[in-house]
């Protein structure tokens, strides 16, 4: 259904970029139908943005929704080439970095790793990273977090550490209160 309705407002918004002024005598009137046109784009535009939240409510309802997110310090220690979440014993997801994305979580940055449901009452969550440490040795190591999902959403933050005192990483997990 989302599929025909951006399909609709994507024709419909293509009809109205392409309405042009024919000559100088129906400018007047086409500057009324411009603003229209402005009016009705702006409509869509918000309309558009209503579905978006709307479908966001009917997928991950606040009472099941669960989502995971990833962050990193400067990450001089442990290099980062992927992650591997686990809920329940059934991957959910996999990411593989680039460059691009590794800069922007040693600058603070903070990537949303999953959303979905989850019904409540206990549930294992396990992070594996891979990537490279201290003496360019390949690292492989698993996270395991057990939390009990209320009747509110579940943030939970998984944040990867240099720790210099023992240079070795550290992997910690947060849950957001």
């Amino acid at each position: 259904m989302n599929k025909h309705i951006n399909f609709v407002l994507l024709l419909f918004m293509s009809l109205l970029f392409n309405i042009v002024p024919v000559n100088a005598q129906e400018a007047e009137p086409v500057t009324e139908l411009q603003q229209s046109i402005q009016d009705l784009k702006k409509d869509v535009l918000k309309l558009n943005r209503n579905l978006f939240i709307l479908e966001e409510d009917l997928l991950f309802p606040s009472n099941t929704q669960v989502s995971v997110f990833l962050s990193m310090d400067s990450g001089q220690i442990f290099a980062l080439d992927a992650v591997q979440l686990k809920i329940d014993n059934k991957i959910i997801a996999n990411h593989l970095y680039t460059e691009r994305e590794l800069d922007a979580l040693k600058r603070g940055g903070v990537q949303r790793l999953y959303i979905g449901n989850l019904a409540s009452g206990k549930h294992e969550i396990i992070a594996i990273y891979t990537g490279k440490g201290p003496n360019d040795r390949d690292y492989r190591l698993g996270k395991t977090l057990t939390i009990e999902k209320g009747p509110d959403p579940q943030f939970i933050e998984l944040q990867i550490i240099d720790d210099p005192s023992k240079e070795q990483p550290k992997f910690n997990t947060r849950i957001w209160e």
